[in-house]
């Protein structure tokens, strides 16, 4: 039974669908990522279901309660902004008590449930400081803190990571990713980045032009992409239509107008019954455990993804046997 589920949402804006009958199902206890290019729909659907955007049609359900008639504040439902939204006048204490202020807790109550989350988050020591005072990834734990003090059935998060620097964001994510296990939270994020959407997600959803382009596991995203616009979008994919795929292999392409191949899945070792192609290394780069090369191909360029502890010396300018074989690849 789904914890969240959105039914036939259609959402107009000017008189133009942005959400166009769109269903969603989360699961309770996971973390769930709307992912897709700007202007696809994914923060008015989270707007939608938090209740800042009114449907025009659908329904909205959380643990078996139909909410969409429902104001904000009574969907239990905690939200982080992409700006982070902190009060400037009030200390790093205050700004996370807000929530229960607003819901007249008693204050020595309050306090204590602010003490136990500034110590979940990593912010001891922080308590009388104003944002001003923070880095971006501490604003960002104090905005996190006071979503979940009130202890919200759901977490919503919209871009919340985009304005942090690489390492800040990897921070967060596993802080995420922690919280979201010690808490026993159900989450949904958006984001327009691919890696953050597989390396924090337990499902996920592609939003393209107000419809679900392709939804599941981060593993079934990455090795099964339904169409061009996925695989495109997904990232590093080597991606062929017929006539590429005809001067790369030299045979046509059977039963698709594309094929999609990951880097990681070409070898410059000998693989029994497989295609064998010869191209001349370009460029390498490294990214990370990852080395990836440039193969030139004829007219096509094709990447080539080793791992670090792996890399040997395939030199720039040499020329190089590639084996792939055929169920490895994802026809579109």
């Amino acid at each position: 039974m789904s914890y969240i589920q959105v039914n036939q949402l259609v959402k107009t804006f000017d008189h133009k669908e942005v959400l166009k009958s769109l269903n969603l199902s989360v699961q309770e206890k996971t973390i769930t990522t709307l992912l897709g290019p700007s202007g696809c729909g994914k923060s008015t659907l989270l707007r939608s279901i938090v209740g800042l955007h009114a449907i025009d049609k659908g329904t909205i359900i959380i643990d078996g309660k139909r909410v969409d008639h429902l104001p904000p504040n009574e969907r239990n439902i905690g939200m982080v902004f992409q700006n982070y939204a902190l009060f400037p006048n009030m200390t790093v204490q205050e700004n996370i008590r807000f929530g229960l202020d607003m819901k007249k807790i008693d204050r020595a109550v309050a306090n204590e449930s602010v003490q136990e989350i500034i110590h979940l988050v990593g912010l001891e020591g922080k308590e009388t400081a104003f944002p001003r005072e923070l880095s971006g990834g501490q604003q960002q734990r104090v905005a996190l803190a006071r979503a979940l003090v009130t202890k919200p059935k759901v977490l919503l998060l919209d871009e919340p990571l985009s304005a942090l620097d690489a390492q800040i964001r990897k921070n967060i994510q596993q802080l995420l990713r922690r919280l979201q296990y010690e808490l026993g939270i159900t989450m949904i994020l958006v984001t327009h980045d691919q890696e953050e959407a597989m390396a924090l997600s337990d499902y996920i959803y592609i939003l393209k032009d107000g419809t679900i382009a392709q939804e599941g596991t981060p593993n079934e995203i990455y090795k099964y992409p339904k169409s061009e616009f996925i695989a495109k979008f997904i990232g590093s994919y080597n991606l062929l239509n017929r006539e590429a795929f005809y001067e790369v292999f030299n045979t046509p392409l059977q039963g698709a107008s594309f094929v999609a191949i990951r880097p990681e899945i070409f070898s410059p070792d000998p693989i029994a019954n497989a295609y064998q192609i010869e191209g001349e290394i370009i460029n390498s780069s490294m990214l990370g455990s990852i080395v990836r090369y440039d193969v030139k191909i004829g007219n096509y360029m094709i990447y080539l993804d080793r791992l670090n502890r792996s890399y040997q010396q395939l030199n720039t300018d040499n020329k190089i046997l590639l084996y792939v074989k055929e169920e490895d690849m994802v026809k579109i």
